[in-house]
């Protein structure tokens, strides 16, 4: 009997967990759909490199010729978090069967709230999604950027990427790429250089500096 009563009380409490985790997620269904859409009329082939994330990713019209060497396909929607990415894996990862996946993401999240020892949480989480449908599937980790126009949160971001690059040191096929130390001025603060008005999003300048780095860890991981 107490084990019905127990069972009676948490059942609405377990289906309140779930609704909200919905909801959490809820304002990417569009861009998820999009995608799907894209993906029913131009089936993607399998082993493309995929790159995932928020709106860095999302507004890298040039990945194609940035990376000619490789398939690409760009997943990323702006304004989401990790577990976004994670969230909706099973529609944006799984059935792409990835040669490897760029993961761009974390701004948003520190700007969020989330502490930087949860955002490494949230990307290991990310990589257990990714590997229980691809389980030797390469992942790279871009990390986050040092935007002019989240100055404030450069402590925070400085400790996140620290636990991202001991968290990948730990894993098998799981890299830590630094554009965060080369985008500094040598007065260790952000620049302007880098990225348009906004200061948050990058300019031509910024992403062939990204190039550079993720090219070199794709030449030695593929090849």
């Amino acid at each position: 009997m107490r084990h019905l009563l127990w069972t009676l009380l948490l059942c609405p409490l377990l289906a309140a967990a779930r609704d909200n985790r919905e909801n959490d997620h809820a304002q990417w269904k569009r861009d998820i759909a999009a995608f799907q859409a894209t993906d029913r009329a131009q089936p993607p082939a399998a082993g493309a490199v995929l790159f995932i994330g928020s709106s860095s990713i999302r507004m890298w019209n040039s990945l194609a010729t940035d990376f000619p060497q490789v398939r690409t396909l760009n997943r990323g929607f702006g304004g989401s978090e990790i577990d976004d990415a994670t969230f909706f894996a099973d529609r944006i990862v799984a059935p792409y069967h990835p040669r490897a996946i760029v993961m761009y993401a974390g701004d948003n999240d520190l700007a969020d709230g989330d502490s930087p020892a949860h955002l490494r949480d949230d990307f290991a989480a990310f990589v257990r999604k990714a590997r229980s449908y691809d389980a030797d599937v390469p992942i790279a980790f871009i990390a986050i950027k040092p935007s002019v126009a989240r100055k404030v949160l450069l402590p925070k971001i400085r400790e996140a990427n620290a636990l991202v690059r001991a968290y990948a040191a730990s894993q098998r096929d799981v890299s830590y790429l630094d554009v965060f130390t080369p985008m500094l001025g040598s007065d260790g603060q952000p620049q302007s250089r880098w990225f348009i008005a906004d200061g948050l999003h990058m300019n031509r300048q910024g992403y062939a500096l990204w190039t550079g780095v993720v090219e070199t860890w794709l030449d030695a991981t593929l090849r």
